[in-house]
C-alpha cells in the first residue's frame, strides 16, 4: 500500500477519534448528576434516539462477525440481520411504556415487578454477557488499527482501542455518546450508501463477481440450514428484546412518544445497514481472494481496494460502529453495578458528585476486565453469540414477561434468570459432549422459559409489582 493512501486513511480515522474525544471533555462539564451521567438528563430527542439506538445495535458483531459468515458462505448470509429486525419490532409497543416507568435500568424493572434477587441476578448476567461484548470491540478496534499501521503489534494495537473506548466513556457517558452517536449514526448510512455501488462496480458487476467467487457462493440459500440459520440469528433476537442498551435509551427520551417514533425509524435503519454491510463484505469476498481473518474483510477492502478518501471513510466509518457499541456496552454494566449494587444496597444516601465518580470508576475497572478477555479469543461470531445467548436466555423471558405476563411471579423470574446463565455456562462447557451439534441457545432458553412459567405457577404473585407495570397511566401522546 502506498504511503500515501496509508497517511490519508490514518489522518482521517485520528481526526474522527480527536473529534469524539473533544465532544466528550466539552461534554464532561455539563455532568453534574447520575441521571445526566447515565440517561443524558433524559432530554434525547427522536433524531437523536434513533441515531444512539442505531450506532449502538449495529457493531462489530455486524461488521466482523456477520462479514465473517458472509465470506464463509457467499450472500446466503443474507438472513442473518433477521433476528435483530424481528426482535425490534416485537420490541416496537413496549418502548413508550418503558419510557413511563422512569427508571434507570432494566434491574429497576426487575426488582420493582418481581423482588431485589430478581435485580441481583439481573445485574450478574448483564455485567458477564456486556463485559464480553465489550472485550470483542477491543479486538476489532486492534483490527483496524492494525490495518493503519501493520508496524504495530496486534496486542499493543488492541491495548491503544481499550484505552480509547474507556477514556472516552468515562468522560461524559451517556451524554456524550447519545450524541456523537448520531454523527456516528450518519457516517456509517453514508459510508456504505457510497461504498456498495463503487464496490459492484470495482468488481465488474454480476459478470465480475460471477468470475470471482464458486457458484455457490453465489446462492441465496446454499450452505446454511433451517437449524443453523435459526440458532445463528435467534441470539441476537433474544439480545434486542431484554437488551439494556435500548432500555436504556428509551429511559433516556423527553417523552414515550420519541420512544416509540425512533424504534419504528430504526427498523428501517438496521435493515438497510445490515443488508449493506453483508453485500459490502460479499462483493469484498470476490475482490480480496482467500483471508486468514475472514471477519477483516471489509478493513482490508478500504484500505486497498478503494480510493483513498472513501478508504479512509470506510474506516471511519468501521471505527465509528466499533467505539459507539464499545462504549454503550461499557456505559450500561457500569450504570447497573453504581445503580443496582452500590447505591441501592450499600450506599443509599450517596450523593449525586459521588455517584459520577463512582460510575467513572467502574467504567475503568469493567474496561480493564474486558480487555483481559479480549485476549482469550478472536473469533468475532463464536463469542457474540455467546454473549448475546447468556444474556437472552437469563434476562429477556422474565423482561417481557414483566410486561405482558400479569401472573409471572417472582420466584418464576429467579429460576428463570439463574436457569439462563447456569444453562449457558454448563452447555458451552459440556453440552457438546451430551449432545453433540445442538447450539447452546436451545436448551439455554428453553430452559429459561420453562423455569418461568413452572416457577410463577407454583408462587404467588405480588399485586404491588403487578399493578405499577400493567395499571400505570397510558397517555397516547407521551
Amino acid at each position: 500500500m502506498p504511503d500515501s493512501r496509508a497517511t490519508i486513511h490514518a489522518v482521517l480515522v485520528l481526526v474522527y477519534l480527536l473529534a469524539l474525544l473533544g465532544v466528550g471533555v466539552r461534554k464532561a462539564r455539563r455532568v453534574r448528576t447520575q441521571v445526566d451521567f447515565s440517561l443524558a438528563g433524559r432530554q434525547l430527542s427522536t433524531f437523536v434516539l434513533f441515531g444512539t439506538l442505531l450506532a449502538t445495535w449495529i457493531g462489530t458483531g455486524s461488521i466482523f462477525g456477520n462479514s465473517e459468515k458472509t465470506v464463509e458462505v457467499g450472500i446466503a448470509a443474507w438472513f442473518l440481520p433477521l433476528g435483530g429486525v424481528l426482535g425490534i419490532l416485537v420490541l416496537a409497543p413496549l418502548a413508550p411504556r418503558v419510557r413511563r416507568f422512569e427508571g434507570y435500568t432494566v434491574q429497576d424493572i426487575l426488582e420493582a415487578r418481581y423482588a431485589p434477587a430478581a435485580r441481583v441476578l439481573g445485574t450478574t448476567v448483564l455485567t458477564l454477557a456486556y463485559v464480553t461484548i465489550v472485550s470483542y470491540q477491543y479486538r476489532a478496534g486492534g483490527a483496524v488499527l492494525h490495518a493503519l499501521a501493520p508496524q504495530l503489534d496486534p496486542e499493543i494495537a488492541v491495548l491503544v482501542a481499550a484505552a480509547f473506548v474507556i477514556a472516552y466513556t468515562a468522560l461524559a457517558g451517556l451524554i456524550s455518546v447519545a450524541y456523537t452517536d448520531v454523527v456516528n449514526g450518519l457516517l456509517m448510512l453514508g459510508g456504505f450508501a457510497i461504498t456498495l455501488p463503487l464496490l459492484w462496480h470495482r468488481i465488474g458487476g454480476a459478470e465480475g463477481l460471477a468470475a470471482s467467487l464458486p457458484p455457490e457462493k453465489l446462492r441465496l440459500f446454499a450452505g446454511i440450514g433451517p437449524k443453523e440459520a435459526i440458532a445463528l440469528t435467534l441470539p441476537a433476537f433474544l439480545l434486542v428484546l431484554g437488551d439494556a442498551n435500548m432500555y436504556q435509551r428509551f429511559f433516556s427520551a423527553r417523552r414515550p412518544i420519541d420512544a416509540a417514533r425512533s424504534i419504528r425509524w430504526l427498523v428501517i435503519g438496521v435493515l438497510g445497514m445490515e443488508v449493506g454491510i453483508i453485500a459490502c463484505a460479499w462483493i469484498g469476498s470476490g475482490l480480496t481472494g482467500p483471508l486468514e481473518h475472514p471477519g477483516h474483510v471489509l478493513v482490508l477492502v478500504a484500505r486497498d481496494h478503494l480510493p483513498a478518501i472513501l478508504g479512509g471513510l470506510l474506516l471511519a466509518t468501521i471505527v465509528a460502529i466499533i467505539v459507539s457499541t464499545a462504549d454503550s456496552y461499557l456505559l450500561v454494566p457500569a450504570t447497573c453495578l453504581v445503580r443496582d449494587v452500590f447505591q441501592r444496597f450499600l450506599r443509599p444516601a450517596a450523593s449525586e458528585g459521588e455517584l459520577v465518580r463512582v460510575s467513572r470508576g467502574v467504567v475503568l475497572l469493567l474496561g480493564l476486565a474486558a480487555y483481559v478477555l479480549s485476549r482469550l479469543s478472536d473469533r468475532f461470531l463464536a463469542v457474540a453469540l455467546y454473549a448475546y445467548t447468556m444474556y437472552g436466555a437469563g434476562i429477556t423471558p422474565s423482561l417481557l414477561a414483566a410486561f405482558v405476563w400479569p401472573r409471572a411471579t417472582a420466584g418464576g423470574a429467579i429460576a428463570s434468570i439463574a436457569t439462563g446463565i447456569l444453562v449457558t455456562i454448563g452447555w458451552e462447557t459440556w453440552g457438546g459432549r451430551i449432545v453433540p451439534g445442538l447450539e447452546t441457545v436451545y436448551p439455554a432458553l428453553l430452559g429459561s422459559v420453562l423455569a418461568l412459567v413452572v416457577g410463577s405457577l407454583l408462587t404467588r404473585p405480588d399485586p404491588r409489582g403487578r399493578d405499577l407495570i400493567f395499571n400505570a397511566p397510558d397517555s397516547p401522546r407521551g
